[in-house]
């Protein structure tokens, strides 16, 4: 698998450090309004689930972890924003504080679909922690209140991320060398 990497954008430290310093900010900024009930971080399977595993580990508050899978439908290599959902949360986030751990910021388009989706629920709170946000021209317009890293529109894999099931077990976050795909 590692022959298949052109470069290493983000080594396995670098990434520990990053989630180390999200989860700080994330506990001092939910201090005071969370401290009892908690936090609720939701990531939508499967790409999310590493980096949000780590996420949580890092939050010295309570947190509670929800999933939802989700099917955007589109070319293939690009999504639509057409969204069905597969697996919705198995908590009621009404009034609660929902923090949603994502995995890389591409288009926007899914993720634009499950806030409007999340915030009907009536939520205390609605924010958006993701690792990377890829520097697309075309790109929704969503607040992340936290961002790990900003990276280039590039193809990557490792650490969640993956091509055709493939790479996500790799510690660090790579670029895929293009005649893989």
């Amino acid at each position: 698998m590692h022959d298949d990497i052109a470069q290493v954008l983000f080594t396995e430290q670098e990434i520990a450090n990053r989630v180390r310093e999200m989860g700080g900010a994330i506990t001092r900024d939910y201090a005071d309004v969370a401290r009892g009930e908690g936090i609720v971080l939701v990531s939508v399977l499967r790409g999310a689930a590493i980096f949000m595993a780590d996420l949580a580990r890092q939050i010295e508050l309570p947190v509670e972890m929800d999933y939802m899978a989700v099917s955007s439908y589109g070319n293939g290599a690009k999504s639509s924003g057409v969204v069905r959902i597969l697996k919705d949360l198995s908590s009621q986030i009404e009034g609660r504080h929902v923090l949603v751990a994502e995995d890389i910021l591409d288009s926007g388009l899914t993720l634009n679909y499950l806030l409007k989706n999340l915030s009907s629920r009536k939520p205390a709170s609605l924010e958006v922690a993701t690792l990377l946000r890829k520097q697309t021209p075309a790109q929704a317009d969503i607040n992340c209140r936290y961002v790990g890293f900003e990276c280039p529109d590039e193809f990557i894999v490792g650490y969640g991320l993956d091509y055709a099931e493939r790479y996500r077990n790799l510690p660090y976050i790579g670029v895929l060398k293009p005649e893989i795909y």
